[in-house]
């Protein structure tokens, strides 16, 4: 009977698969038409993409948390953090497609997924970019994530329109329906982060695709940039100063990023040698130092209300980051 269940189990995953699969050449330069930059740079990128997947699959094939949680601890540490995104993709698109058990997010994130909470959080954003009727009442849809990280779902939203739809969102500068005002700040910031593979991480290149949105859209990318920068990596210290400089005035918004990527790695245990060097140039500080002035930013957060505690979380970093510059 045991064997019986087993097999039953694998044949339902291998026909999710099959169904809501996504072909690994989906995420390669040449299928998505992304510039290419440093040498190595698209290598990297195409691999993130990979465990991306990876871990989107793994969840397609068994949503049971503990074999869930092998197959995705099965990939190096470094990357890892991209397979539980794609993860959470896999399960929460599982949850609203499903008619019964629809808690394999939230059970996941309340066992396995806790370390890599804001990873997962992202992953749900393409859920809803994936999802056209979520998009009808996206409040609603988020409403089960925490008050706070269901931001960063926006945020994943904003990624895969610059990713997938590079043409209309980077390029033609398209603005999504029925978002609010700081929802779409937050989709910036998301598609900042795709600028980052979109332009091959090409620090002479992003500055000028930056420069061609309207000026107020200017800071929240390069927020996600900044993000980017420090989380995926794929160029070296000299490449990074120069997009600090780019930046100019938005430089505390690229050290907020650069923060917010040193967190998630820090809460994930698993530190990376790019994030450190992107936090020494665009915080001027270690990773570590980085994260705990995320940690101290969130101390008496108020409630949402004019303005999203997300929001109010954010100017605090920037605040510190800014005050840092002055000195």
């Amino acid at each position: 009977m045991g064997k019986t269940l087993v097999a039953g189990i694998s044949f339902l995953g291998d026909i999710r698969k099959h169904l809501l699969g996504i072909s690994p050449q989906e995420v390669t330069f040449s299928r998505r038409g992304f510039r290419k930059g440093p040498v190595g740079a698209q290598q990297r990128l195409e691999e993130i993409g990979h465990t991306f997947l990876v871990g989107y699959h793994a969840a397609l094939l068994d949503d049971e948390p503990e074999i869930l949680e092998r197959r995705l601890f099965a990939v190096d540490i470094e990357h890892r953090g991209f397979a539980f995104e794609g993860a959470a993709m896999g399960l929460c698109l599982l949850d609203y497609l499903s008619p019964f058990r629809r808690k394999r997010l939230y059970d996941f994130l309340s066992g396995p997924g806790e370390a890599h909470v804001y990873m997962m959080h992202v992953g749900v954003g393409w859920v809803l970019a994936r999802l056209p009727w979520l998009r009808l009442d996206v409040t609603r849809a988020l409403a089960r994530l925490d008050p706070l990280l269901r931001w960063l779902a926006q945020d994943g939203y904003g990624f895969h329109s610059g990713y997938f739809h590079w043409p209309r969102f980077v390029e033609g500068h398209v603005t999504p329906k029925r978002l609010s005002d700081y929802a779409m700040r937050v989709f910036d910031q998301g598609l900042g982060r795709s600028l980052w593979f979109v332009d091959g991480a090409d620090v002479e290149r992003i500055p000028k695709t930056i420069k061609a949105f309207a000026p107020p859209r200017h800071e929240d990318l390069w927020a996600g940039v900044g993000l980017a920068c420090a989380y995926a990596g794929g160029v070296d210290g000299a490449a990074i100063e120069t997009l600090r400089t780019q930046a100019d005035v938005h430089q505390s918004h690229m050290a907020q990023g650069a923060a917010f990527a040193a967190k998630a790695r820090q809460r994930a245990r698993n530190p990376a040698p790019h994030t450190e060097l992107a936090c020494e140039i665009l915080c001027g500080t270690s990773a570590k130092a980085a994260a705990y002035i995320t940690d101290v930013a969130l101390k008496d957060l108020p409630s949402d209300s004019n303005l999203p505690a997300y929001e109010v979380w954010r100017r605090r970093i920037r605040d510190h980051f800014t005050k840092e510059n002055k000195r």
